[in-house]
């Protein structure tokens, strides 16, 4: 799995893997935690 950062605008930080997105800031109203990130990639 390849990992790159978008620039995104309006604030938005999305994680987003094989094209399906796991994590979005503006729906949980939080950024994520690295351990969260990497337990979502992981799957």
């Amino acid at each position: 799995m390849e990992a790159k950062l978008v620039k995104g605008d309006d604030g938005i930080f999305d994680v987003v893997a094989d094209g399906k997105r796991v994590f979005s800031k503006h729906a949980e109203g939080r950024f994520p935690d690295e351990p969260e990130v990497l337990a979502l990639l992981r799957g």
